[in-house]
């Protein structure tokens, strides 16, 4: 029996069927408090998993100093190239530098100019965040990342200052109407261009198949059916991300923004839109994240002819992605 029967390497120590323990293992993920490690505290926990799995442990390692470990270098260290994952761009970092862009697409009277300035950077951000955390496992062409950010780009400029020219024109809406209805333009825009670059960079999918595993893990065919169902179910989870996150800022911001403090003091508007935001993110972030497993299951009945062959299994399983 295993010295350390709770840890299990490369694994997430929390129960993933479960929402609360995918809460749990997401707020481990986007923890701002790696962005501090230091450089010889990361060697540490290097040294210790690699020593781990050597089973050259010196006595004294608890389960306990083995999760941190495991956190510390899973949020710095790419699994796959093995390479330091630049601040911005790690998970832990996308709440504290994602926040200034989320202030920023919500900013009110917004300019043409600015609205095409804030969703080129949102999206820019986006595209950073999800090359350098990309599956590195199997090579991949750069172009396809090239056109699904420029796709993303595309759909999110032209949805905001198109919604955004509308509204101006429609007569139906009062000055303060008007100001409301577009501090929601962002989620649409974002939203849009996310199911965009999910299509663009996954389409290949669609022909080519994922693979399914059975309920050892085992990998027993390659679907084109489970690689519908996945690429609806990631447009789905990218359409409900920013929705607490570009949705409930305006409308908590439309209520403060009554109170006598604000309406007397306009220059504290700004700094409490901006922490409104970093709670919405910091709070809503995970939440919307763990509504999701990553790993979905389907019906062999529902696949090819082939699959169903091919195991007992009655249900199979596939990483539908993020």
């Amino acid at each position: 029996m295993s010295e350390y029967p709770n840890f299990r390497f490369g694994a997430s120590r929390f129960d993933q069927n479960k929402f609360s323990g995918r809460f749990r293992h997401f707020l481990d993920v986007i923890d701002p408090r790696t962005l501090f490690v230091t450089e010889k505290r990361l060697q540490e926990c290097v040294e210790l998993l690699q020593r781990f799995k050597q089973g050259t442990l010196p006595a004294g390692v608890t389960d306990a100093q083995l999760w941190r470990a495991q956190k510390i270098k899973q949020a710095i260290i790419h699994p796959d190239t093995g390479e330091r994952i630049l601040m911005p761009f790690r998970m832990s970092g996308f709440i504290p530098f994602g926040t200034p862009v989320v202030v920023g697409l919500l900013l009110p009277h917004q300019t043409l100019a600015s609205t095409i300035f804030w969703q080129w950077l949102n999206q820019s951000h986006n595209a950073c965040v999800n090359y350098c955390n990309r599956n590195a496992s199997k090579p991949a062409a750069a172009s396809k990342f090239l056109q699904g950010y420029v796709g993303a780009v595309t759909s999110a400029v032209s949805i905001a200052v198109g919604l955004n020219v509308l509204i101006r024109k429609a007569s139906l809406f009062s000055p303060t109407s008007r100001l409301l209805v577009q501090r929601f333009i962002p989620f649409p825009a974002v939203a849009s261009a996310n199911v965009c670059n999910v299509v663009l960079m996954r389409h290949s999918e669609l022909s080519e198949g994922i693979s399914v595993l059975d309920g050892d893990g085992n990998v027993v065919g390659t679907s084109r059916v489970a690689a519908r169902h996945a690429l609806l179910e990631t447009a789905l989870t990218r359409v409900v991300l920013p929705m607490p996150i570009l949705v409930l800022p305006p409308l908590i911001m439309a209520t403060l923004e009554k109170l006598p403090l604000l309406q007397r003091q306009r220059r504290l508007v700004l700094p409490v839109h901006s922490l409104v935001c970093l709670a919405a993110f910091g709070l809503a972030l995970p939440l919307a994240i763990s509504l999701f497993p990553q790993m979905s299951q389907i019906g062999v009945d529902q696949l090819e002819p082939e699959i169903a062959m091919a195991t007992d299994s009655k249900i199979v399983t596939y990483n539908k992605g993020l």
